[in-house]
């Protein structure tokens, strides 16, 4: 399927590895142009070469945390103007409710709600003026079905959500769509950091912690970076112009719920 989206230039953060280089990859596959970002450069550079060469489209990359402001003022300096943004960020640390103080919050809240929210706010205009846009946000599955351990990052992701709700709702007479997508697990680092915690707490090898998981989800394994980006790539393609304000779960069938 052409996705009619050639030519246009992507702004994808956090996209040197997991769900946001799936992102990347499948929007290079489409003749999308990209500016890459992640905090680490090395990172960064290996991946934006890996594209470029595999798929012959520009990137620029930016190494820096978007959760910042400086971060943020360098990527949008660079960016120029962006047709497509994916927001992404990785998720604050899992404990239990007495872990957490208000600096832990504010982190959650700023990497995971207040950044995401930035980037909208600078980018849409623009997307209003030229009648055509993007944004897709990487949430988590935890915005449906709160995971206990992850507490942080179901409230900072359910406030995002509720952001999305009114905004996209806002600005989708002039050609620009917002959604999220909400990943359970995949085969990233952050299921390699989850199932470390699983097995560190249950005395278990980590093969064992991660067959336990697998057990929970209707599909029986992990998601896919490659999967992942597929969904992405539609979402910012010609064809999702109608799709506004919806939170699209890709984790197996491991949230039970009939809606």
């Amino acid at each position: 399927m052409d996705l009619g989206i050639s030519g246009k230039t992507a702004l994808v953060c956090a996209s040197s590895k997991g769900l946001g280089r799936g992102c990347a990859e499948a929007l290079a596959a489409a003749g999308v142009n990209l500016v890459l970002n992640a905090r680490g450069a090395d990172a960064l550079e290996a991946t934006a070469k890996d594209i470029r060469d595999r798929f012959g489209v520009q990137v620029t990359t930016v190494a820096a945390d978007v959760a910042t402001e400086e971060g943020r003022a360098a990527l949008l300096d660079a960016a120029g103007a962006v047709d497509i943004l994916v927001n992404n960020a990785g998720g604050p640390p899992p404990g239990v409710w007495s872990d957490w103080d208000r600096d832990d919050f504010i982190a959650a809240l700023d990497a995971n709600m207040l950044a995401p929210i930035a980037l909208m706010k600078a980018l849409l205009p623009g997307m209003i003026d030229r009648g055509w846009g993007r944004v897709v946000n990487i949430t988590s599955g935890s915005v449906k079905a709160p995971i206990a351990q992850l507490g942080l990052s179901n409230a900072a992701r359910a406030g995002l959500t509720g952001y999305v709700a009114g905004t996209s709702r806002q600005v989708a007479q002039h050609g620009v769509t917002i959604n999220n997508m909400l990943p359970g697990i995949h085969a990233t680092d952050r299921a390699i950091s989850l199932d470390t915690g699983v097995s560190k707490a249950q005395g278990i090898d980590m093969a064992t912690a991660k067959a336990q998981r697998e057990a929970t989800i209707p599909a029986r394994r992990y998601g896919t970076a490659e999967e992942f980006g597929a969904m992405c790539a539609f979402l910012c393609s010609q064809h999702a112009g109608f799709i506004v304000g919806q939170n699209i779960v890709l984790d197996g069938g491991a949230i039970n719920a009939t809606i």
